[in-house]
């Protein structure tokens, strides 16, 4: 993990409990949003900042403590009277964990209740097609669970855009094949006996921005996410922005060099032909040069004329992609991340050209562009993020009706 990755998530909002007659499974959300975001809390603090009776907040503690979600941690010492007795998440209550599917490679973590990374790795892949794969996810899922006595959430599962697209999906080597037509999430949940969420990787980045990197202090931005293509992830008001199909940020195959490069979406100029990880990797390889990671660190620091050369064009078609983005977006910030070396990213940032837009204000809390903190897990950290979101908390909606896989009721 990156070492300049935040360990947990440092901002979120609590909505208020719902009293009389409403879901009891929301106020549970809100009350275990409420400890992950201030810690250690008491009945009478709960109570105030949830808008809940005492009595529904007293219920509450009592199903999570018998679920293991919380654990009790000793009394406040104040002034007079019996000090309160203080509430905090148990980190060991459960666990969610985060498969990311690339073309090359498959990325796992696993997240305690906590929302604490503890468990991350990678794992080459030669081939990236679903007979080969559900088995060798549901595999890694079993072996990674089987290594903690806590509650398996469920488990999320990132892979490339766009989805079900005719003459874009599974087309060309940044896309995976065969998986047109397939439910990944019931598939995968058949197997593996749990809730299977399914994002595109470029939406999980965004959450794993917003959970973990540069996103933490923001409620509106864009991740523009290098994977092997390019993809755009959209938090606007704390929560994802899917899509009716779940393709919102599909920038990679939006043209920016009419009659330029072709591609196997069947345009020629996307703007991934330019500015991606598969992009560069073949402007290395024409130049007979190795593209892993340690390579490119290397690159980097010496200077390389072919990566420089790539930089400075990837920066070029990216600059104009910025203003677009900016003036009909309005973020807060466009963060830049994904498989690309945190240095690599700062140079394209530093050479792109700002155009005017909305965003040029001098009264900017942000730069305009910066680097995503996630580091290349960031994928993987928001897709365990997905199902123990969906779970716990209100923040983010990432899904409309999510299970609560602990405890029934209907109201509290």
């Amino acid at each position: 993990m990156s070492a300049e990755k935040a360990t947990g998530p440092a901002r979120l909002r609590a909505a208020r409990g719902k009293n009389p007659g409403r879901s009891r499974a929301h106020n549970r959300r809100v009350v275990l949003d409420l400890m992950r975001g201030h810690g250690q809390l008491g009945r009478r603090q709960l109570a105030e900042m949830t808008q809940l009776t005492p009595q529904a907040v007293t219920n509450i503690l009592d199903e999570l403590i018998a679920a293991g979600l919380i654990e009790a941690r000793g009394r406040l010492k104040s002034g007079r009277g019996q000090p309160p007795l203080q509430f905090a998440i148990n980190p060991d209550g459960a666990i969610t964990i985060g498969i990311e599917i690339a073309v090359t490679r498959m990325a796992a973590t696993v997240l305690d209740l906590g929302g604490h990374p503890r468990h991350e790795e990678i794992v080459p892949l030669a081939d990236s097609g679903p007979e080969a794969l559900l088995p060798l996810i549901a595999e890694t899922v079993a072996r990674l669970a089987a290594g903690y006595d806590a509650t398996l959430m469920g488990v999320g599962v990132v892979m490339p855009g766009p989805f079900e697209i005719e003459g874009f999906s599974g087309v060309g080597p940044t896309t995976l094949p065969g998986w047109a037509g397939i439910d990944a999430a019931a598939e995968l949940g058949r197997r593996i006996g749990v809730p299977v969420s399914v994002e595109n990787d470029a939406n999980a980045a965004a959450i794993g921005e917003t959970l973990f990197g540069s996103g933490q202090a923001l409620s509106s931005f864009a991740v523009v996410y290098f994977g092997a293509g390019l993809g755009l992830g959209l938090i606007a008001d704390d929560r994802p922005v899917r899509g009716a199909f779940g393709n919102a940020g599909e920038v990679g195959h939006i043209v920016v060099a009419p009659g330029g490069r072709a591609c196997p979406c069947g345009q020629s100029g996307c703007l991934e032909r330019y500015a991606s990880l598969h992009a560069l990797r073949e402007a290395l390889d024409a130049a007979g040069l190795a593209g892993d990671h340690a390579a490119l660190d290397r690159m980097m620091a010496g200077q390389e004329p072919v990566l420089m050369t790539w930089i400075a064009e990837a920066a070029a078609h990216l600059s104009p992609m910025v203003a677009i983005l900016e003036n009909v977006l309005d973020p807060e910030t466009i963060i830049l991340g994904g498989a690309l070396p945190a240095p690599i990213l700062d140079a394209i940032i530093a050479r792109i050209g700002f155009a005017p837009s909305v965003a040029a204000r001098s009264d900017r809390a942000v730069p305009r562009v910066i680097r995503g903190r996630a580091g290349p897990m960031a994928a993987a950290l928001g897709a365990a993020a997905l199902p123990f979101h969906a779970a716990i908390t209100p923040r983010l909606e990432l899904s409309q009706d999510p299970e609560d896989p602990f405890v029934t009721g209907e109201t509290a």
